[in-house]
Order: C-alpha cells, then sequence, then structure tokens
C-alpha cells in the first residue's frame, strides 16, 4: 500500500483537514493546539482512534438491532413494519423463500438472489428450522433473524477494520461509516453485508498486492450481489494506464473461477431456479424512487392533455427500458473510463469504484433501500469529506422515512402526497450526483483532493501504486488537448491538498 508521505505520516485529524469539522469545533474551542497531546504520541492507551471506530460500529449496530426489534416477531399487525420503520426482507423472506419449511434453496424452492447470498440464506435458515421441528415452542422467525442480524453485524464489523486497515494514518475517516444513520437504519434489511464486506476484503487484498486473491473476494461478492464484479472495471483502466495488465488479469481469473465455481453446481442441477433472478431483473418493472419512476410521475404532470410521454411509454415497454438503462450505464462507465486516462494524475481506485458503482444505481430501474450501503464504504474511501457526505445521508434518511410512508399509503389510504415521495426520491437522486460531481472535480484537480495529502500516490492501488504512466498516455492527453497541471502527472509526489470544503 501507498506509503504517507513523510510530512504527514502523523494520525490525520479532522478538525484540521476537514473544513466541515473544522467549523463544527469552533463549539469547543477550535482544532487541537500545535503543543496538545496527539493520539499517536501516546502508545500506552488502550482507546486508539482505530478501536473508537470499531466500538462506534458496534454501538451503531446494537441500536439498529434496537430499532429493529418491534419487528422480531413476525407479527406485524396493523402495518407495524412501517409504523416503526422496522421491515426487513430477511425476516419476511424466511417464510416467503419457504426456508420455514426446510426447503433447500434452489433445489426445493427458486431463490430470487444470486446464489452466495441463497447458500447464505440456506446455511443460517435450515438449522433455524431443525431447531424448530425439535423444539416447537421457540419463534423461528425470530431465531433466524437474529442470526442473520449477529452475522451481518460481524460483516459491518469487518468491513469497518478493511476501511481502517486501508487507511491507517486516517482512522477517523472509517468515523464516518461507523456512525452513519444508513448504517443504522439498513443494515439488516436485506443480506448486502455479504457482497459488501467479500468487496471490502477484495479492495484489501489488491491493496496488499495480492491481484488473485482480490479476485476470487469480488468473484465471491459478485456472486453475493453483482456490483462488486464492477471494480474490475476501474482496475482495467487503472492497470492499462500503469502497465499492469498481468496483475489485473490474475484478478480477473480469480473472479471468473469464483463466480463459476459458486454458480455452475445451482446452474447445472437446478437451471430454472438458477435463471429466475436474471429473469426477474428481466421482467422487474419501474421500481419505486428510481430516476425512471420520477420521469413518469412528472410526465404524468406535465401532459394533462392525456398524452403519454417517454417515460410513461417505457414503463409499459420493459425490454426497451432494460436496454436503454445498460445503454446509459455502459456509456457513463466509458466515459469515466476517459476521464481516467485523461486526469493529470492517475486516479485513486475508490474514487473510480464510487463513481462507477453509482452510475449504475442513478440509471438503474430498481433502487432498493439498502442499496445506499453499497456506496458508504465507497465514498468514505472515495472522498472523505463530512459535510458532502452528511448532507447525502439526510437525503436518504429523507427518502426512507417517505418510502415507508409510501408503503403505508399503498394500502389504499394516502399518508403522503405522491409529490412528497417524489422530491424525496428526487433529492436522494440529486444528492448522489452531486457526490459523483466531487469526486470527478477531485480526480481532476487532484490538489483537492485529501487523501493525497496523507499519502504518495493510492494507498489502495497495489502494484498500480507508485507506477509510472505508460507512454501513450500522454500521447492521447495531447490529442484530446489536455495538458495536466504543473507537477500533478507524477504518482511519486505528494500534491498538497486544500482544507476547505465540505
Amino acid at each position: 500500500m501507498s506509503a504517507p508521505s513523510p510530512e504527514t505520516d502523523r494520525t490525520d485529524l479532522p478538525a484540521e483537514s476537514d473544513g466541515f469539522v473544522r467549523g463544527l469545533s469552533q463549539a469547543i474551542g477550535g482544532p487541537i493546539g500545535e503543543h496538545a497531546a496527539r493520539p499517536e504520541a501516546r502508545t500506552d492507551r488502550f482507546w486508539t482512534p482505530q478501536r473508537i471506530v470499531l466500538a462506534l460500529v458496534c454501538l451503531t449496530l446494537a441500536f439498529s438491532w434496537v430499532q429493529k426489534s418491534p419487528c422480531q416477531d413476525g407479527d406485524w399487525q396493523k402495518n407495524i413494519q412501517y409504523t416503526r420503520y422496522c421491515y426487513t426482507d430477511v425476516l419476511a423472506l424466511y417464510y416467503a423463500e419457504g426456508l420455514n419449511e426446510g426447503k433447500v434453496p434452489y433445489r426445493d424452492h427458486p431463490v430470487e438472489y444470486p446464489v452466495a447470498t441463497g447458500y447464505f440464506m440456506g446455511a443460517l435458515g435450515l438449522p433455524v428450522h431443525a431447531l424448530g421441528e425439535r423444539y416447537p415452542q421457540i419463534n423461528q422467525g425470530r431465531w433466524f433473524y437474529n442470526a442473520n442480524a449477529l452475522v451481518l453485524s460481524i460483516l459491518a464489523v469487518a468491513s469497518a477494520a478493511m476501511l481502517l486497515a486501508l487507511r491507517r494514518p486516517r482512522p477517523w475517516d472509517a468515523a464516518i461509516f461507523a456512525l452513519s444513520p444508513i448504517l443504522l437504519v439498513t443494515a439488516t434489511v436485506n443480506w448486502d453485508f455479504l457482497a459488501i464486506g467479500l468487496a471490502m476484503f477484495g479492495l484489501y487484498a489488491w491493496a496488499r498486492r495480492w491481484p488473485l486473491v482480490a479476485g476470487l473476494l469480488l468473484g465471491l461478492g459478485g456472486a453475493a450481489k453483482l456490483w462488486p464484479l464492477f471494480i474490475l472495471g476501474p482496475l482495467l483502466v487503472l492497470a492499462l494506464r500503469s502497465r499492469r495488465v498481468q496483475a489485473f488479469l490474475l484478478a480477473l481469473g480469480g473472479a471468473v473461477f469464483a463466480w463459476l465455481a459458486t454458480n455452475l453446481p445451482v446452474a447445472i442441477l437446478y437451471r430454472t431456479s438458477w435463471t429466475r433472478f436474471f429473469e426477474l431483473n428481466e421482467t422487474r418493472p419501474i421500481d419505486w424512487g428510481t430516476l425512471w419512476y420520477i420521469g413518469r410521475y412528472l410526465d404524468g404532470k406535465w401532459n394533462t392533455d392525456g398524452d403519454r410521454g417517454p417515460f410513461q411509454w417505457l414503463s409499459d415497454h420493459i425490454p426497451t427500458l432494460n436496454a436503454l438503462t445498460l445503454v446509459l450505464t455502459i456509456v457513463a462507465c466509458l466515459a469515466i473510463g476517459l476521464l481516467c486516462l485523461l486526469a493529470p494524475r492517475r486516479p485513486r481506485l475508490a474514487q473510480l469504484a464510487f463513481l462507477v458503482v453509482a452510475a449504475f444505481l442513478i440509471f438503474s430501474k430498481v433502487w432498493s433501500q439498502q442499496y445506499v450501503l453499497w456506496l458508504l464504504p465507497l465514498i468514505v474511501l472515495a472522498r472523505p469529506r463530512w459535510g458532502a457526505i452528511i448532507a447525502w445521508t439526510v437525503a436518504e434518511i429523507g427518502y426512507f422515512a417517505a418510502f415507508y410512508a409510501e408503503l403505508l399509503g399503498a394500502g389504499g389510504k394516502p399518508v403522503i402526497p405522491e409529490g412528497t415521495f417524489v422530491l424525496a426520491s428526487s433529492l436522494r437522486l440529486i444528492t448522489v450526483a452531486v457526490l459523483c460531481g466531487l469526486v470527478v472535480r477531485e480526480i481532476w484537480r487532484p490538489e483537492l483532493d485529501v487523501v493525497r495529502r496523507t499519502y504518495d500516490d493510492d494507498p489502495d492501488g497495489g502494484v498500480i501504486d507508485g507506477a509510472p504512466d505508460a507512454a501513450w498516455v500522454a500521447s492521447l492527453r495531447r490529442f484530446f488537448h489536455v495538458t495536466p497541471a504543473a507537477g500533478s502527472s507524477s504518482p511519486a509526489s505528494p500534491t498538497p491538498a486544500a482544507v476547505g470544503g465540505s
């Protein structure tokens, strides 16, 4: 991993490096003074920044368990799962997928998720069912939820540990993850932390220059939820720019092997069950809160003469919508790839990974509430600035509340106007787009990147970290009439970062 710059190898303090936190610190006397005892000066204390962050993660997850507790018995009378904001797919699908009857995923019942998630469900659900058969007095749903909550929480803590390992001189960056209300309300809504944990381990393995292990972990993550495979795209472009294609090919081979080894047994033995996930994604209509949902609502408002707008037309032509979302996502990824090649300094892996996953969500026809967890660790690695992330978090929590109100209104008695839900959806979309814009700005102006203030190059880059650019990159920039800023083209020379900003 990239070594910290010699003059900045001490622990980063947000009150010094982050303008938003520095402003807040004025309420308690301002940033730490020059002669104060700093965290790295004490070697005998137990509560190091890393342990504080891990304790905060555990505390947030404990509150998350309490927040979901009204729903754990499965007695969802009077829409308690929505009025208490405690709905979780984990409990609902224990019954919907037949796990409460001892059905083996894919063999006895087609599961709507990729196979690694199905394996995970079965590995916890079947023992709970067997226990319930032996002790009929236990509430199987509660036991299943709690077993999943425990394992998913362990994966969340492990993800925080990976953030800390990737940012050793910047441990307080991981506090953005640890204290996030997003983590509080969505940690156990679904099984997303299985994929997140594997993806974070994969990024750490790549940073440690273990490309094959990184590929295996990303492939396993992609077998749980497809998005960890998207990280291979940024790895490819960075490898091309740095002439480290061999390492990328090792990662790609590991990812393909892991994905095939996980999927082939089910695909061969239970093909109909295996294809259900893909069929559902092909046929699903426009989902709540997406770009297309917002567009369909605006079409209805603007076309008062009875004409159908383009978004309304797309809602009735799902194959065309599928093709359009795919094309837009591919175009966005190509633009991100071109940005990577033309940037004055080679972008950091986390920056590109965040942009790719965010682009997928922005143009997707499905944006479930828990998908926000995909972005949380990536934005911490890509742009650990508290101000903009807090604004995004407020928008996400606002959407969370509006979404549950909309679900309550689906029973026939509206709770909030439809326009209010569309506004909340729009704010979520806009804040994610703003985060993308800020990341793009720091790629194009690397002197604004606070992570580069601490590290020489890219702490997540692995074999790419510190490598010189291929000669053809300069030719490509000349072709596009792009001239790098003075002193910004060498990955080995740190660039001073501005400390202000959000």
